[in-house]
């Protein structure tokens, strides 16, 4: 009788090791989720202004049609990149290259560097690169503690039970010459 209770109590202590590990991962999950969430509705936003940005500069900067056009192509491009982190990253990074050309083009322009609209538009592209960072790190956060639960014993025996999968880390390479642009002070 005490073998069956002993083999009773194994059973039911695997059993909640299974369901708390199992849950623990959803958890991970869904955080990665959220998080990849808040890193697609800042990069939409930020698509969002890039034409506005285009818009103001091309009435000072007529003549600068090939960059217009590349930073469409690009923009174009990286809203169609998806959710897969890798081809989104990539398309991002290469979307800030002319984005950071064309700011700096306004360096070129008195005018425009004082146009308000212009100051406006460039200080909302500065918080929403900000709000970016702070959404990559949280969700790479995310990422870090779900791949360590994949990735370790016993909670990789659950995850390849359930098919729980390692995630991969957000980075865009902001161009350098974005860097000082954006950490501007009106």
């Amino acid at each position: 009788m005490s073998a069956l209770i002993l083999t009773l109590i194994v059973l039911v202590t695997l059993l909640g090791g299974f369901i708390f590990i199992y849950n623990s991962l959803v958890k991970l999950r869904q955080m990665t989720e959220n998080g990849w969430s808040d890193i697609d509705v800042q990069l939409k936003r930020r698509a969002d202004l890039i034409p506005q940005i285009v818009r103001a500069v091309s009435a000072y900067a007529s003549h600068e049609k090939n960059l217009f056009s590349e930073i469409v192509e690009k923009r174009n491009a990286a809203l169609s990149a998806g959710d897969n982190e890798k081809d989104r990253a990539r398309a991002e990074t290469a979307l800030s290259q002319p984005v950071s050309r064309l700011l700096a083009l306004a360096e070129d322009y008195p005018d425009l560097k004082a146009n308000e609209n212009f100051l406006d538009l460039q200080n909302e592209l500065s918080e929403t690169e900000n709000k970016i960072e702070m959404s990559r790190r949280f969700y790479n956060g995310a990422v870090r503690e779900l791949n360590t639960k994949v990735q370790s014993i016993p909670s990789n025996i659950v995850a390849g039970l359930f098919s729980f999968k390692t995630r991969d880390y957000f980075e865009i390479a902001m161009s350098d010459a974005m860097k000082p642009i954006l950490d501007f002070d009106v």
